[in-house]
């Protein structure tokens, strides 16, 4: 059993930090203050090939696994870059999944390169706001006209969608009634966000406020039989193929938020002199710190043990699951207590916790929620009868 980082592994462990590091606390506060997309810093990790990490070489990518990814963006997320850091990169991590697992060898050459280079930006369009994450329950509906699928219906929480290309996009091409199991009959697509046919509304959330989620309304979108991806009726199976990994990187992400809040509060404990005394010293503030420290730890843990199983071809549901809820938990905690280390000023945006806090939020809701892990937990790991 060998928890070392390899010599690569660290080589972009180092290069990562000191990328990410380029960017300040400054650049983050003001990004999140006037909602502005971080277009230098995606510029910057696309030009230095990080965009690609676990694109195939032969494609353009880095043909790293999602070990190498989560070092990537736990780094990004530990900087002070946040979700909001995270998320233009990540978008070009997993949504590709299924493009590179079940994608025709044309698909790949088309979009893979692109996607590497940050040429071309993708967003993800599965979620619906009656279906949830009950997924065989969506409405939107693809119907073949000749070499065209047109596409009608609605998507919400698509981010990343205002300065993306495309999407990958989720939608029934065969009506719920007719399909002889209820997760069949839905097929994905690498659909175009053609302004003529999609509209974008904006969703003004609590944190992340300089990437943009939105609802996607699709009016008679057309697309072509050259972008569905693998097989027609099985894109929900296609999909899967990128939960875990995706479950695994939001975690790591998680994590490094934790990190770089616990940093902050560290260093403010250490140099704020309350009742003559640093009130580090005070077992108050120091224990709860040091305990989150150390779940920060275990969580970091078990995200590696999810990725180095997934790279192996093993299976790790089970792991990404309490990879995601452990790290979710571990992360808020830890900029909870960080924020509260600050008093007063952890309510104050110049202090930055505040927006780390309401960042590592979203990881306890997407990209599902804490009680839908405990669900598979208890289900498909202890055995127990099926909750939902």
């Amino acid at each position: 059993m060998d928890f070392a980082l390899t010599e690569e592994q660290e080589l972009i462990r180092t290069e990562v930090r000191n990328l990410a590091r380029k960017f300040d606390w400054e650049y983050w506060r003001t990004k999140d203050y006037v909602g502005e997309y971080p277009h230098e810093f995606f510029d910057e990790f696309a030009k230095a090939g990080w965009l690609g990490i676990a694109i195939p070489r032969e494609y353009g990518g880095g043909g790293l696994g999602i070990t190498e990814a989560c070092i990537l963006l736990l780094e990004i997320a530990a900087s002070g870059a946040g979700t909001t850091g995270c998320a233009p990169i990540h978008f070009a991590i997993f949504p590709p999944m299924p493009l590179v697992k079940y994608g025709t060898e044309e698909q790949k050459q088309r979009y893979l390169p692109r996607l590497a280079t940050g040429e071309l930006r993708m967003a993800f369009s599965v979620t619906e706001p009656d279906a949830g994450t009950d997924t065989s329950r969506i409405t939107t509906r693809a119907i073949r006209d000749g070499d065209y699928w047109v596409v009608n219906g609605r998507k919400v929480w698509t981010s990343n969608a205002k300065y993306a290309h495309k999407t990958l996009l989720l939608a029934r091409t065969t009506p719920y009634e007719q399909v002889s199991k209820k997760t069949k009959g839905m097929s994905l697509f690498m659909a175009d966000l053609d302004p003529s046919a999609c509209t974008l509304q904006e969703i003004h959330k609590l944190g992340r406020h300089a990437v943009d989620s939105n609802s996607l309304f699709i009016d008679n979108l057309r697309v072509h039989r050259d972008d569905l991806i693998g097989q027609e009726g099985e894109g929900f199976y296609h999909l899967l193929e990128g939960i875990n990994p995706e479950r695994i990187v939001i975690a790591a992400e998680a994590v490094g938020i934790g990190k770089a809040a616990l940093a902050r509060a560290v260093d403010y404990a250490k140099s704020r002199v309350v009742f003559g005394r640093p009130i580090g010293q005070n077992q108050g503030l120091q224990f709860p710190l040091a305990d989150a420290y150390s779940k920060l730890e275990c969580a970091e843990l078990m995200v590696f043990k999810a990725a180095w199983l997934y790279d192996h071809g093993l299976p790790c549901g089970k792991e990404a699951n309490i990879a995601k809820l452990r790290a979710a938990e571990a992360g808020f905690e830890a900029c909870d207590w960080a924020l509260q280390t600050h008093g007063g000023f952890g309510y104050a945006k110049e202090f930055d916790v505040e927006r780390l806090w309401r960042e590592v939020r979203l990881y306890k809701i997407a990209p599902v929620s804490q009680q839908m892990a405990l669900n598979y937990i208890g289900e498909h790991v202890l055995g127990l009868p099926k909750s939902y």
